[in-house]
């Protein structure tokens, strides 16, 4: 039963997803991956990131040497593959919008992963929030301020739960600190899926 928490304006629905939406999401995610395998990218200082990602919709996020931005192609030169009905569904279910995400972003995590607070602005219009669906290993969210620095909150995110980041919320600080390698039966070898779904344009 999907329970629900509001921190820092960041809308937290606990259990939202049960298990057999999960698998079935997942399996949907595990075809993403075949067709744009996941990939280690650089900071724009060259130090690579602990997690892998690949994307999937009209664009891809990505960052090297040049910066951090939006792709129309993987690095393999293929087209991203489209977004999962599956996926949309979840989008449409918290946001209530019309207007579909332009980019799926999937980062797995694995033992020793971690993401450093930062805030997603590489986008055209800060109206429109972005969700984020934890599958997989437990991990914790880390929630900042608007500025970087000050006092933070933060909170397991569990295999199913969806956050939606959305009006003061859409441009604030946050991270993802570790997660607890084995803590779910999701993934047979372990390890966190994120996905992160955007307006671009």
């Amino acid at each position: 039963m999907e329970t629900r928490l509001g921190i820092r304006g960041f809308d937290i629905r606990k259990g939202h997803l049960e298990r057999p939406a999960q698998e079935a999401l997942l399996d949907d995610l595990r075809a993403v991956i075949r067709a744009a395998p996941l990939f280690s990218p650089q900071t724009p200082y060259g130090k690579p990131m602990s997690v892998r990602m690949t994307s999937a919709g009209k664009y891809g996020w990505y960052s090297d040497r040049s910066g951090y931005r939006y792709a129309a192609l993987h690095p393999s030169g293929v087209d991203w593959p489209p977004i999962p009905p599956s996926v949309l569904a979840i989008w449409d279910a918290v946001t209530g919008l019309d207007r579909k995400p332009d980019c799926c972003l999937v980062n797995f995590y694995g033992e020793g992963a971690r993401m450093g607070l930062h805030q997603d602005r590489d986008e055209a219009d800060f109206g429109f929030p972005v969700v984020s669906v934890s599958l997989g290993d437990d991990g914790l969210f880390r929630i900042g301020n608007a500025t970087r620095g000050g006092k933070t909150e933060s909170v397991w995110l569990q295999s199913g739960d969806v956050v939606v980041m959305g009006g003061p919320a859409r441009l604030t600080y946050h991270g993802v600190d570790r997660i607890r390698f084995g803590s779910s039966s999701l993934l047979p070898k372990g390890g966190r899926i994120n996905l992160t779904l955007r307006v671009v344009d």
